[in-house]
Order: C-alpha cells, then sequence, then structure tokens
C-alpha cells in the first residue's frame, strides 16, 4: 500500500499550510486577553465550527466506521442525545458563563462550594486533557505508520510539535480559526469517500442499503429496559449524562462561550455546534456500513488478515489507500488529522488558559501582569504539549493502558458533573453535603468503570453497563448534595443564589 506522490504532497501541503495559518496569528495574540478569548470577537459560524470540531477527533473518524462496518448504529445513539444537550445548554450553560465572565469554567465552582471544588474540578481538567492529547496523538498516528510507513514515534513527534507551534503562537485565535477550517476539511474529506464508496458497488449505491438491511446493519439496538446491555435507553441516557458535562463543565466549550461577540451568538453557537455532529456522525456511519456492503459484494478486495473481526479498525485505512484515487487519497489522510490536530490544540489552549486563571492568578499574591501572564500562557502550553507527546510514546509498548485508561477518564470527569449540576440547580447548598457526595460518587464510578478490569471473575464485579458510571455517579453526588441541604442545618451553607435565565 504505497502512496502516489500527488497524496504524499496533498498531505504534506496540508500540514504546512495549517501550520503557517495558524502561526499567522501570532501578531493579533500578544496580551493574555487575545491569547485566551481571542478579544471576545470571534464570528459566529467560526465559534461554531470549532463546538463541532471539539466534538469531533480521529478517533471518532476511524473508530465509527470501524464500529458500524463490525456491527450496527447502536452508538449513533449517542448523538442522538445532543439535541436535549444542545437546549440544555442554550437555556442555562451559556447564560450562566457569560453572566459570570470569566475565561475559566471553574472559577463558577468556587463561587458555590468554594476553593476545594475549583482545585478538584481544574486538577481533574488538566489530568484528562494531558491524557487525552496523548491518546489523541497515539491513536492518530496509527493508521498513519500503516498508510504512510513512517516511523511511528517521528509521526507522533511531528504531529504534537506542529499542533504545538501554531497553538503556542497564535493562541486560540489560531485553534479556532484552524478548527473552523479543519471542520469543513473533515467534512468534505468523508462525504467524497462515502460517495466514492457507493460509486464502486458493482449494482450502484442501492445495493449498499439491500446489502446492510439484509445484514441488520442499521440497528439502533435492542428497545429492551436492561441495565447489562448498551441498549438504545443506555447508550441515549449515557450520551445526554456526557454531552451534558461537554457543554456544562468542560473548558473547551465553556472558552467558546466567551470568546463569542454576543449573548445571542454564543447561544447559536453552541447549538447549531453541536448539531453538525449529528449528520456528520451520520456520515460516519454510513461510510462504515456502506464498507460492510462493498466487502459483502466485492470479497476478494479485502485481504484475508483484514476480515477478522478485532481488524474492523484497520478496514477504513485500508480502503483508504487501497482504493481511493490520488489525491483523494491524500484528502483523507489530511482529514483524519485534521479531526486529531484540532482536538489536540484545543486542549492545549484551554489547559494553559485553566492554568493561568485557576492556578497562577488564583494564588498569586499581587497583581499579576499582562507580560507575566503571556509568559505562563506559553510555558503552560510548551509543556503540556510535550507531556502530551511522552504519554503518547508511552503508549506504544503499553497498548492494553488505552481501554484503561478510558475507564479512567470517566473517574477523573465523573465527579464533575454532578458538582456542576448541584451548584447551577440547587439555590441554597450544604458544602459538607457536597463533598460527601463527591467522595460517594467518585466511589461508585470508580467500582463501575474497574471493577470488570479487576475483579472479572469475581461477585465484586459491576453487573451494569459501563456507559452507566457517570449516570450512578452523577446522581449520587446531586441526590446527596440536594438532601443534605435540607437535611443538615449549620452555618455552613452557600448562600448565593442560583443563576436564573432570561
Amino acid at each position: 500500500m504505497n502512496l502516489q506522490l500527488t497524496d504524499l504532497l496533498v498531505f504534506v501541503f496540508y500540514m504546512g499550510g495549517i501550520t503557517l495559518f495558524g502561526s499567522s496569528f501570532y501578531a493579533r495574540s500578544n496580551s493574555s486577553s487575545a491569547f485566551t478569548l481571542g478579544n471576545s470577537n470571534f464570528p459566529a459560524w467560526v465559534v461554531t465550527m470549532s463546538i463541532f470540531a471539539t466534538f469531533v477527533s480521529s478517533i471518532s473518524f476511524l473508530a465509527l466506521p470501524g464500529t458500524a462496518y463490525l456491527s450496527n448504529w447502536n452508538a449513533f445513539v449517542f448523538s442522538l442525545s445532543l439535541p436535549i444537550s444542545s437546549i440544555m445548554a442554550v437555556k442555562f450553560f451559556v447564560p450562566l458563563y457569560r453572566r459570570i465572565n470569566s475565561p475559566s469554567a471553574y472559577a463558577y465552582m468556587e463561587m458555590r462550594f468554594g476553593l476545594w471544588a475549583r482545585i478538584y474540578v481544574s486538577a481533574c481538567y488538566l489530568l484528562t486533557q494531558i491524557m487525552r492529547i496523548g491518546t489523541i496523538l497515539y491513536l492518530l498516528a496509527l493508521p498513519v505508520t500503516t498508510l504512510l510507513g513512517w516511523d511511528i514515534v517521528t509521526i507522533i513527534v511531528v504531529t504534537g510539535l506542529t499542533v504545538m507551534v501554531y497553538s503556542l503562537l497564535g493562541g486560540i485565535q489560531a485553534v479556532m480559526w484552524t478548527d473552523a477550517i479543519q471542520g469543513i476539511v473533515l467534512i468534505t474529506g468523508a462525504l467524497m469517500c462515502l460517495l466514492y464508496i457507493w460509486y464502486l458497488m458493482p449494482e450502484g449505491p442501492a445495493q449498499v442499503f439491500t446489502i446492510a438491511s439484509q445484514h441488520d446493519k442499521f440497528s439502533l439496538g435492542s428497545f429492551g429496559t436492561s441495565l447489562t446491555e448498551s441498549t438504545f435507553w443506555v447508550v441515549l441516557i449515557y450520551g445526554i449524562f456526557i454531552n451534558l458535562q461537554n457543554y456544562g463543565i468542560d473548558q473547551n466549550y465553556v472558552q467558546r462561550y466567551m470568546a463569542s461577540r454576543s449573548d445571542s451568538e454564543a447561544k447559536r453557537s453552541a447549538f447549531f455546534g453541536g448539531l453538525l455532529y449529528l449528520p456528520v456522525s451520520f456520515l460516519f456511519f454510513m461510510i462504515g456500513t456502506s464498507l460492510f456492503s462493498y466487502y459483502t459484494a466485492v470479497p476478494e478486495a479485502l485481504p484475508a488478515t483484514l476480515r477478522d473481526s478485532a481488524m474492523s479498525d484497520r478496514v477504513f485505512p485500508y480502503f483508504i489507500v487501497d482504493k481511493l484515487p490520488p489525491g483523494l487519497t491524500g484528502l483523507l489522510i489530511a482529514s483524519i488529522f485534521a479531526a486529531g490536530m484540532s482536538t489536540v490544540s484545543t486542549s492545549i489552549n484551554s489547559s494553559a488558559t485553566v492554568f493561568l486563571t485557576d492556578y497562577y492568578k488564583r494564588f498569586s499574591r499581587s497583581e499579576v501582569t499582562d507580560q507575566a501572564s503571556m509568559k505562563v500562557l506559553y510555558g503552560t502550553s510548551f509543556v503540556i504539549s510535550v507531556l502530551g507527546i511522552l504519554i503518547a510514546i508511552a503508549m506504544i509498548d503499553v497498548k492494553s493502558a488505552l481501554d484503561a485508561w478510558w475507564k479512567m477518564a470517566s473517574v477523573f470527569s465523573g465527579g464533575m458533573l454532578g458538582l456542576f449540576l448541584l451548584g447551577a440547580f440547587v439555590e441554597k447548598i450544604n458544602r459538607k453535603g457536597a463533598v460527601v457526595g463527591v467522595v460517594l460518587g467518585l466511589i461508585i464510578i470508580l467500582w463501575m468503570s474497574l471493577s470488570p478490569i479487576f475483579f472479572s471473575d469475581s461477585e465484586w464485579v459491576s453487573p451494569f453497563h459501563g456507559y452507566l458510571a457517570i449516570v450512578f455517579g452523577t446522581m449520587t453526588i446531586f441526590l446527596v448534595g440536594f438532601l443534605s441541604s435540607f437535611l443538615i442545618k449549620n452555618k455552613n451553607k452557600e448562600t448565593t443564589p442560583v443563576y436564573e435565565p432570561d
């Protein structure tokens, strides 16, 4: 599977062009406000595309087609939860953060619960983002090393440094403008790939749907009430909670609310940026299903080594190099990189913003000058990038750690949503009760997430599907904190009223 010179030129042109374009914002990012919020002067369509690009990663680009190819459309139910979460964001979350007017999502946690909550949530966020950068870089390098035949460490380092350069030099303006471009490249590449698969079908595009229907590939899963399987309802509830977490407490999204020109534009961008992921994820699933139909109709086109179910994630990369015409292959590889780079650049900038706002400025004994703020932002961006690259390299020989990390990610972030919802919707809070709720919630999340790994053959293993960990954990934190506010009477109640939208 050797790439044509045309494909390499397209890929190299894209990588070089996006780096130069992002770095060109250096002159406009010479203040901390410009670096973190772009002076709140972004067009609505750029914010919308940036929110969309934040949803998508190279994992989505490769894993969703692989999932649809291997099984069915059960995972697509996750996307169906987005309208519910988007409406909540427009009605409650965007007005709340615009009113607080802080670059950090976690200043609100201190307002409602005290300093401990701000430190806890921001620390969880930073740990999650560092690991997220490493995971994205590693998973991005896996198919690319297959496609290009390059050394995986080289791909990780070059990709990580490329994103670091324009993220560090251009700040959030580079991140969001490149997000917008990368989102367009991603959608264009995926759409052209789908149309080409349909073009290759021996009996025309209709054969895709005929074969897929015969094998029940469009199923959304069981509509039963079981809590041990990934039924339609389990995936839908999981999607609602995860997307509420994204919209409500994730710095990546909150920073984009604050970067919008006005409240109305921020609401529109949050709504349409999330909803845009719905048709695009539909596109990804359709690619996977179409690949299944194509290789069912033309089985000799797929090597025997890729027919095993464990190799389903490699079918799409193989098709990209083996079947797509020169130029389009390069565009698809660029699309994969676009998805990964947009995610990594967002994490770098938001992590630097959190460190500056929630740690450096919060604990500084004197007023922090803008010059000092810029040094912190540059330094933090560099350190976060290097740590992400090192984690990605470490994952090369510890591949089994990937599944464990995604479980740990739910542990790190699981307590954040419950605490946020408690602060947003309960007027007077018992802070000690909130602490107890967080501890109990994390114990439940830890048990449900990790017991299948460490106690697989024991009576201690959770009987529930892993998707429900964040659901049960969040509900525990919220209910314990809510009930303690009524049952425990002491002087340690938070009295700042919850924000009520207009």
